[in-house]
């Protein structure tokens, strides 16, 4: 299967949405069946203040609790309109920020982050002098700021000024709404929603309902359930999830050449954001990269920095005295492990 192909399906009696490239699964969304997902907005109350751990607690609707790391200027008792910013274990509040994104296909209204963005994605300058008179013009006296996606380059300027309307006016009222107790506001989009918004560009080949079964989606997601991931060569990696930290291991497999470490490790570079982002997982994470001379360690590295750009907000922590990398990942989505278990 080659070219770019959503897939809009359900797995496990869950919404999903997957989205091949040459007949592989790049990116994976599945609904986690609870009213706080990340993305949903929500009228909240601040807590106490949880001193030494640089936030405080947020109390969600239906007595949900959130954990907020801006604290200037907030008081307990106070109502705040939040975000969930991501998923969490079991038993553990939910993250949340203050830093509400209203996103659509061609928009993304940032209330308290005023200025007009263009996607840097758009580089011809009469589009980008066009996206930004339609800007300009359905954003004149907003306090909030504006984002024009990538895709608005190629979309029709009624649609755009249409959805730059829209998600203002759906920003000014929810952000006005601060009267009363916590309260789900914006519900959190589903897998085929997001799947419409997110994987607009480039634009997809095909868009195909079902087809999971078909086109190698529930074998790639019955894989991601596995910690072993092959590479190249016959080397692998596992991925194993702990409470503290996500654990990588990266072995050559049969391979003794003098150069396999580093062919496994590099192999292990490329396919670890992609793994990270269809498991789910963030946080930190520690990689035991194979044995390889202190010397390979900078090519590596810039293996690293070019495979985490654009992915979750990463942060590249570097070498352990005892020879382990770590990093950082934004938990963006809940595990895929938590969602399906042992369902497939």
């Amino acid at each position: 299967m080659i070219g770019r192909v959503v897939l809009l399906d359900q797995i496990a009696g869950r919404e999903a949405a997957a989205l091949m490239v040459d007949g592989q699964l790049e990116d994976l969304l599945i609904d986690p069946g609870v009213a706080l997902a990340p993305g949903a907005i929500c009228r909240g109350v601040i807590g106490r203040q949880m001193k030494g751990q640089g936030g405080v607690f947020v109390d969600l609707p239906q007595g949900a609790r959130g954990f907020l790391r801006e604290v200037k200027g907030l008081s307990p008792g106070q109502t705040v309109i939040v975000q969930v910013s991501g998923g969490t274990e079991p038993g553990k509040a939910l993250p949340v920020t203050l830093r509400v994104l209203f996103k659509s296909r061609f928009a993304i209204v940032t209330p308290g982050a005023p200025g007009l963005n263009i996607s840097r994605r758009v580089r011809d300058e009469d589009t980008r002098e066009t996206l930004q008179a339609l800007a300009e013009a359905e954003m004149a006296d907003a306090q909030a700021g504006l984002i024009l996606r990538s895709v608005a380059a190629h979309a029709d300027g009624d649609e755009i000024t249409e959805d730059i309307v829209a998600m203002r006016a759906l920003s000014e009222a929810v952000m006005a709404d601060l009267s009363g107790a916590p309260e789900l506001l914006v519900d959190a989009p589903s897998p085929h929603e997001e799947a419409w918004r997110d994987w607009a560009d480039p634009a997809p080949d095909e868009v195909i309902e079902g087809g999971f079964d078909d086109h190698g989606a529930t074998d790639a997601i019955e894989a991601l359930l596995q910690p072993r991931v092959e590479l190249t060569d016959g080397a692998h990696m596992m991925i194993e999830p702990t409470r503290a930290l996500i654990a990588v291991d990266v072995n050559t497999g049969n391979d003794t050449s003098p150069a396999a470490g580093l062919k496994a490790n590099i192999a292990a570079a490329r396919a670890l954001p992609r793994q990270l982002r269809l498991r789910g997982l963030g946080g930190q994470i520690t990689v035991d990269f194979a044995p390889m001379p202190k010397r390979d360690r900078q090519p590596l590295e810039q293996q690293l920095r070019t495979s985490f750009k654009g992915e979750a907000e990463a942060s590249l922590a570097g070498w352990t005295p005892l020879g382990n990398f770590e990093l950082q990942r934004k938990r963006d989505r809940v595990a895929l492990r938590s969602l399906l278990g042992d369902a497939l």
